[in-house]
């Protein structure tokens, strides 16, 4: 027979409350212990959560998940909720001429922008024609928006958001 030790941890008392409601969120208090003794562990996660969907599963697109969007020499907000989104799709720039172009998605607090990502075609003669994948996660906070800027009319950017989760954590199901 192993020895038990005591654990005394709010942090750890608190997740255990989360993730299975009926082992201690309405009671008064319980005991967390380890022990030196080998015991075989079953993972319930997802059913304690309250779900039976798979993590990758989750993630899915569906018709009524996502939020396309298609922008072309101008700047649109894509995402203005908070959450965690997964934002993916084609970024095309295309330099006819002289005249360079550009892509790219920013992140803004409302007095500040910072550059998530960007697709560039420099200021030089000639054609040069950019089909650029992308894929990224982005977390917004109350307030926060994610913009996309095409600078001309020959380049566009097509894709879609998907919000993953919520701004606690919580997956989306699609």
């Amino acid at each position: 027979m192993g020895q038990e030790y005591f654990i005394n941890s709010q942090e750890l008392e608190d997740k255990v409350r989360d993730l299975l409601p009926s082992q201690g969120g309405a009671g008064a208090g319980f005991d967390l212990s380890a022990s030196t003794q080998i015991i075989p562990i079953i993972d319930l996660t997802e059913s304690a959560e309250g779900s039976n969907v798979r993590e990758d599963l989750q993630t899915a697109l569906s018709f009524s998940s996502i939020t396309s969007f298609n922008v072309s020499n101008t700047t649109t907000t894509i995402i203005n909720n908070t959450g965690y989104y997964r934002v993916f799709g084609m970024s095309n720039v295309n330099r006819a001429g002289t005249a360079g172009c550009e892509t790219r998605f920013t992140l803004s607090d409302g007095a500040s922008d910072k550059i998530v990502y960007k697709v560039e075609v420099d200021d030089e003669s000639g054609t040069e024609f950019n089909n650029v994948p992308f894929d990224f996660i982005v977390f917004l906070e109350a307030g926060d928006l994610l913009k996309v800027f095409v600078s001309t009319a020959q380049a566009n950017c097509i894709g879609v958001t998907r919000q993953i989760a919520d701004i606690t954590g919580k997956l989306v199901n699609p």
